[in-house]
């Protein structure tokens, strides 16, 4: 499923829902077809996505670390962060402006 999160704060971001799913299990909140985070709730759901984010590259610079050490090629994936930031920038751009982030409507 694709999902289109909109805000008259900022440009629409659009994705898919593996990652909608990713995110929305970091910030604890079910994903549903439609829905609103309200301006109340932002400032705790981008703290959130950023400590993960930040715990991500954590994780990410040890598994570096060890590869280096080993003969094996590191596993490319992707970072959360990079799939992440414009959802984290929405939100934040929702929150400077008092306006909530929905979808599905």
């Amino acid at each position: 499923m694709i999902y289109q999160f909109r805000s008259k704060a900022g440009p629409d971001v659009i994705m898919l829902g593996d990652l909608a799913k990713r995110i929305f299990d970091i910030l604890g909140r079910p994903l549903e077809p439609r829905g609103i985070l309200t301006v109340e709730h932002l400032p705790a759901l981008i703290t959130a996505l950023e400590t993960a984010i930040l715990k991500d590259l954590e994780e990410r610079s040890k598994t570096q670390d060890e590869a280096k050490e080993s003969t094996e090629k590191p596993k490319l994936t992707d970072r959360l962060g990079q799939r992440a930031y414009p959802f984290l920038e929405l939100m934040k751009q929702a929150k400077a402006k008092d306006e909530p982030v929905m979808w599905g409507v």
